[in-house]
């Protein structure tokens, strides 16, 4: 195994010693330490200065190490938060279990924001193209507003994006959800201003710092158990757009798109219409940290197709509110 790829056994907890990874003295904290701690300390400030928080949960990688953290952060007590999802209907089957399972065992409360629902009424209108992910901006800022959620918690990272490269760890989002570069504030010494106008909310992402390649050598740490499609196995897809794509009701495939046999995971998920799946033989935590350390692509950018309509796509849905 190369080095990028080392898992050794943890010792402490947060802000404690380190997991011997380091070069200095033995209170020195490893990179997944210092990770840890800095997010641990966002969801503690959150819970202080917010009264109605609630964590973005769709049963993807980012969203599931999120809430371990949430968990890690106020155990033995149960976290403070709520969860909510956007669910559009073309969610991966592997992933709804995964969230209704993982709900239920922690004894969560679970808001689900349908957009079926929206569609069904009138509010929203199918897309030619057939998928739903751009579709969650309605939902989402519907539920944060009959909820009067004042502080979201998202997954987004840094690296898997560049308008998520814009990003502060605390995104002041308008009265309308809307994301404007221009009026986010510093953050020197991890001192976070939360202050908000009545009606506007701040999107909080205590994963900013992570890379993709952190967040699996935590997961293979902290033994985080995570949906099967994460891993390689035999699965039934179709090439669209350069992509492998899962068949379903969404949509797919076309006439003249022939489906196959392929041995695949995914690296990302969203909505089955989007996200692409990846040949792989990495069926480990140990054998998927190996194949990211190798590869030159993010996730996003290997297996999204949503994030290529434009340039400036996700930039673009981000100042209309979405996550």
């Amino acid at each position: 195994m190369s080095t990028a790829a080392k898992v050794t056994p943890r010792r402490g907890g947060p802000g404690g010693t380190g997991d011997g990874d380091g070069a200095g003295s033995p209170f020195s904290l490893s990179h997944l330490d210092a990770l840890e701690s800095e997010a641990v300390h966002i969801f503690r400030e959150v819970a202080g200065e917010f009264e109605r928080p609630v964590i973005l949960f769709s049963g993807g990688k980012d969203s599931i190490v999120m809430l371990h953290l949430a968990l890690k952060a106020f155990r033995p007590a149960p976290p403070p938060f709520a969860l909510l999802h956007v669910d559009t209907g073309h969610n991966f089957p592997e992933v709804l279990e995964y969230r209704d399972r993982r709900v239920a065992e922690h004894g969560l409360r679970l808001h689900v924001a349908s957009v079926q629902e929206f569609i069904d009424d009138g509010r929203l209108r199918e897309r030619p193209d057939g998928t739903r992910n751009p579709l969650q901006t309605v939902p989402l800022l519907d539920a944060i507003d009959r909820n009067r959620f004042d502080a979201v918690f998202g997954g987004g990272r840094r690296d898997e994006e560049k308008a998520r490269a814009k990003e502060r760890v605390f995104s002041l989002r308008d009265e309308f959800g809307g994301w404007d570069p221009r009026r986010q504030r510093p953050e020197l010494w991890q001192l976070y201003n939360g202050r908000h106008a009545p009606g506007e909310h701040v999107r909080v992402f205590p994963l900013s710092n992570w890379t993709e390649l952190d967040v699996w050598q935590y997961i293979a740490r902290e033994q985080v158990e995570l949906p099967a499609i994460y891993y390689a196995h035999e699965r039934r897809v179709f090439r669209r757009h350069g992509m492998w794509l899962a068949p379903g009701a969404w949509g797919g495939p076309r006439e003249g798109e022939e489906t196959t046999t392929r041995r695949v995971r995914y690296r990302t998920v969203g909505d089955m219409s989007c996200t692409g799946a990846v040949e792989s033989d990495a069926d480990s935590v140990e054998k998927v940290i190996l194949e990211i350390a190798a590869s030159r692509l993010t996730e996003r950018g290997a297996t999204r197709a949503d994030d290529k309509l434009s340039e400036a796509a996700m930039e673009d849905r981000k100042r209309e509110g979405y996550f």
